[in-house]
């Protein structure tokens, strides 16, 4: 069934779940079916654990000192969901209470780019990083019968045995199944044992098989055997064993009493709990050739699998337009189902149609409704809207709970903007709402981000308290908080605390502490993790491939880097937007690698001994960390393939992308070969790289589109408006466009993107880039002359910020500092570094009103065009032609 949990509401211990290579796939006999002739599956555990897989990882955690990151997305850019509904949905009477919110009716027509009439920035343009996509759980969802049937309450006896099963050890159940096998009724009271035991997680997953092997023989035909068929695969599908649920499921199929539409809805939704969207389709299709017509269950499973597989939202659609053309009225898990997934795809323009449409077809709304509607909004980091949302559930008689704090809690969280996370934390506590799991997990996750250790303690101890069990999710939290922190003493306690709590750690564990290990430069305390989780027989997933391909990236081995980006893909794991920028990034920041093939594929082992020797490289200061030398314009070669890549998998590029590609350019001494990849790369995208393309030749047409893409990124959020500025005014100021770029910075600034810049006593560069920073410094110096020379005077003390450099290796090492401090020199002003700040220059308001009185200064302060000398770009002029850009 569709899940309507914000996505923080996780149970990784069950998405990244796979199953061991030595977990046998054959088929046994039951001994008391044998004359049945049905077969078992296999029910023996696991051989190997992971839960002693980081005990050596845990001595070199503890032994290691400490050492060495508004406004919401405009939209989607598609009208599928619009067309599905207005082509579609019949028109029926509201059955429900409520009207069309007023927030939604209260947005502008031109924001929405469902009603747009111009090309608009996808919603995926946004530069979220996390990649850390996992399945949702239902939280106090009623339940839905899959089993074909009005299920009646268990019997007394089903309560007792139960009970017994619950203490039973594994070689027990069989005797005690045996002592209520005349006192059980009929198929529904082992399907409440098979429930409620599967309730109870992996650990009674051999009692659930057995239970099931148990009681097959006693089915009376192949109705109830197929109910309790049905039961089975749905409790293993919560599991997230998709893999057994197969096999039982092609038992039911062998043996008669599988072909029915609740035992395939219900392996639809165990893949759709996987995140195995091709599985679910797949069967969903054959499920149709056989004859089979799918029911609201199964279109909603199928709906749910789409989301929570990363299916295209227009593949998501067409299921949605066949439900309704087959005559299936969607209900209140379609809705929200397809909620779910215009959250996931961040489409919040899309959610706020069917969040709308619900009340025209008369589908009541309920909190699962509201806070998948919130969680999609605060992914934009539109928290004024979230805030709106939230305040009219009581007025539609939904009151918020738990999920809806969280959500509200995390989304303030992504932002740092943690007070307001903190006092809806009040807020709760205040109404008598009880917290649980994830709200834990997320406060925790707030306090160790504002480095308030002492509430983490207290509020691990109110977990004990209340007996709130800690689970992987909340030492993922932890780990991930400690290690930002550097406090790498705490990491070694964490795991060794995970061992003793019998808590495994999942591949999100493995990720974080590759990763922030890795950010530290502790190589071999990163390369000690990845040889520990390869022994742990986990199934690495896009985001410990992501972290491994940074890692390799940021420290120059960008063919290992390549040889890995292959190798995922080999292996059917999709890269993510993420893992192709750390690439594109590291091109454009080191000279080429010889060798490197962008298309080239390498077998598992080979990979696998590439990062093992990349990571001792690395360990023993034997790694290529490249300087900046001489760039080769083959880079930018293999930039458009990689971007050609991209295409061909549909993933979409966003504006970490965007800015490593300008970066590249900023890096290259062509600028011919420059010009030639952009040019390039508007026939993928000609709305954002036209306009970077137009700008660096210096047209002035390019500003009629460039101003309408700069009120598009007005309502994204700062970091990547900023983002986009940064990356675009350095690759202009580095070729020479001056002029343009500080028309650039003149937008930027009226649009707010970097806040609270100038003033007349201070100019404020933190977060800008450095072509962006020297455009400011002549256009503030300029507006300051103008108040000189109009008669006023100036504050006694003037002074421009640019940070110090406290995130670079070399404490100082700021790119801005250093290009403010040589243009200032440069200029001749008086400005000079701080003596106890070096990341601020200063200087006395007289002087610097004298020296703007001086003659030549006006002309030093106005910015010419002075293109740079164009290097020989031939080559690679060829080399662009000749590629294929569309396979």
């Amino acid at each position: 069934m569709a899940s309507s949990t914000p996505t923080h509401y996780m149970n990784p211990s069950k998405t990244h779940h796979t199953s061991h290579q030595n977990f046998p796939n054959q088929l046994q006999k039951h001994p008391r079916s044998s004359g049945h002739g049905r077969r078992r599956v296999s029910q023996k555990l696991p051989s190997s654990s992971s839960s002693s897989t980081l005990s050596s990882c845990s001595s070199i955690l503890s032994s290691s000192s400490s050492a060495i990151s508004a406004t919401c997305v405009a939209g989607s850019g598609s009208n599928t969901l619009t067309a599905a509904v207005n082509s579609l949905c019949s028109p029926a009477t509201p059955t429900s209470s409520g009207s069309p919110s007023s927030f939604s009716q209260g947005v502008p027509a031109g924001s929405s780019t469902l009603h747009a009439t111009r090309r608009e920035l996808g919603p995926e343009f946004r530069g979220a990083r996390s990649t850390r996509v996992v399945s949702k759980r239902h939280l106090n969802r009623p339940r839905s019968s899959n089993g074909g049937g009005n299920q009646r309450p268990p019997s007394a006896a089903a309560m007792d045995c139960l009970n017994q099963l619950g203490r039973a050890d594994g070689e027990s159940v069989a005797s005690i199944l045996l002592c209520f096998e005349l006192m059980l009724s009929g198929p529904d009271d082992y399907i409440h044992l098979i429930r409620q035991l599967g309730e109870r997680g992996e650990y009674d997953r051999p009692k659930v098989l057995e239970c099931f092997h148990f009681a097959m023989p006693l089915m009376r035909d192949p109705t109830e055997r197929g109910k309790l068929l049905t039961a089975l695969i749905s409790v293993l599908g919560k599991m997230g064993r998709a893999d057994l649920a197969k096999e039982v499921f092609d038992v039911g199929l062998v043996d008669g009493y599988g072909k029915t539409v609740y035992a395939y809805s219900a392996l639809i939704s165990a893949y759709a709990r996987s995140g195995l969207s091709a599985e679910a389709l797949k069967l969903f299709e054959s499920m149709k050739a056989i004859g089979l017509k799918p029911n609201s269950v199964t279109y909603n499973t199928v709906i749910d699998a789409c989301g929570k597989g990363g299916e295209d939202l227009h593949r998501t659609t067409e299921i949605f337009r066949e439900m309704l053309m087959s005559g299936v009225r969607p209900d209140k898990v379609t809705f929200n189902s397809l909620l779910a997934g215009c959250s996931r795809a961040g489409h919040w323009e899309d959610a706020r149609v069917m969040f709308d449409e619900m009340i025209h077809q008369g589908v009541g709304r309920d909190v699962f409704t509201y806070n998948t509607f919130i969680d999609a909004v605060c992914k934009c980091g539109n928290m004024d809207l979230a805030v709106q949302i939230m305040s009219e559930m009581p007025v539609n008689n939904v009151q918020p709970n738990v999920v809806t704090y969280s959500t509200m809690m995390d989304g303030y969280s992504k932002l740092e903007r943690f007070d307001e996370a903190l006092k809806l934390y009040e807020e709760l506590k205040s109404l008598g709402i009880p917290m649980d799991r994830v709200c834990f997990n997320t406060l925790l996750s707030i306090y160790v981000k504002m480095g308030r250790y002492d509430d983490v303690v207290k509020t691990s101890e109110e977990m004990d308290r209340l007996g709130i069990d800690r689970d992987v999710v909340t030492y993922n939290a932890l780990i991930a908080g400690y290690g930002k922190q550097g406090r790498f003493d705490v990491l070694g306690y964490l795991v060794q605390k995970m061992g003793v709590e019998n808590i495994q750690p999942n591949v999100l564990t493995y990720s974080t502490l590759i990763d922030v290990y890795s950010k530290a430069g502790l190589h071999q305390n990163a390369m000690d993790v990845y040889m520990e989780f390869r022994e742990t027989g986990l199934k690495a997933d896009v985001v410990l491939y992501s972290s491994l391909i940074d890692t390799l990236c940021k420290n120059g081995l960008v063919e290992s880097a390549v040889w890995l980006l292959n190798e995922m893909i080999r292996v059917g794991i999709r890269p993510n937007v993420v893992t192709f920028n750390s690439i594109i990034d590291a091109f454009g920041k080191s000279t080429l690698v010889d060798g490197v093939d962008v298309g080239s594929e390498k077998e598992v082992e080979e990979a696998r001994k590439q990062i093992v020797r990349a990571f001792g490289q690395l360990a023993s200061s034997e790694g290529s960390i490249m300087e900046v030398a001489k760039r080769s314009s083959q880079e930018l070669v293999c930039i458009l393939g990689l971007f050609r890549r991209m295409h061909f998998l549909g993933i979409k590029p966003n504006v970490v992308t965007f800015s490593a590609i300008l970066n590249a350019c900023s890096r290259c001494n062509s600028f011919e070969d420059a010009s030639a990849l952009l040019d390039q790369l508007r026939s993928f995208d000609n709305h954002v790289y036209g306009v970077a393309h137009g700008l660096l030749m210096g047209s002035r047409d390019a500003w009629v589109q460039a101003r309408l893409l700069f009120d598009q990124l007005k309502r994204m959020d700062s970091s990547t408006a900023a983002g986009f500025y940064n990356a675009l005014t350095d690759m202009l100021w580095h070729f020479g466009q001056r002029r343009g770029t500080q028309l650039v910075v003149f937008e930027g600034r009226r649009r707010n993107v970097w806040e609270n810049t100038w003033s007349d006593s201070c100019l404020d560069l933190h977060l800008m880039s450095s072509g962006a920073a020297q455009a400011m410094v002549h256009a503030w110096l300029l507006d300051i002359r103008s108040t000189v020379f109009e008669g006023r005077e100036l504050p006694d003390l003037l002074s421009i910020l640019t940070g110090w450099g406290k995130h670079s290796k070399v404490a100082g090492a700021s790119t801005v500092r250093r290009a403010v401090g040589l243009l200032l020199a440069s200029i001749g002003s008086p400005f000079h570094a701080e003596r106890f700040n070096m990341g601020r220059f200063v200087s006395q308001g007289a002087k610097v009103s004298a020296w703007l009185r001086e003659s030549g200064t006006l002309d030093m302060l106005t910015l010419r065009d002075g293109r740079c000398q164009p290097g020989s770009a031939y080559g690679l002029l060829y080399d662009l032609q000749a590629m294929t850009l569309y396979p």
